[in-house]
């Protein structure tokens, strides 16, 4: 399970649906570039993000 993302150029969520990808609160579709910057898949538009998990990460806190 992933954490949510913040999106600091929109001021909404990305929900990572995998490692690479993801889906914010208004539907966009995103697409990771490195581990805070995230491309809308739409409008090719790059973001700064609070950071992206990788599947293998340890999500004990």
């Amino acid at each position: 399970m992933y954490n949510p993302i913040f999106n600091y150029d929109d001021d909404n969520f990305i929900y990572q649906t995998s490692d690479d990808m993801g889906i914010d609160s208004d539907g966009d579709i995103h697409m990771r570039i490195s581990d805070n910057m995230s491309m809308d898949i739409d409008t090719v538009e790059l973001h700064f993000n609070s950071g992206w998990q990788n599947s293998d990460d340890d999500n004990d806190f």
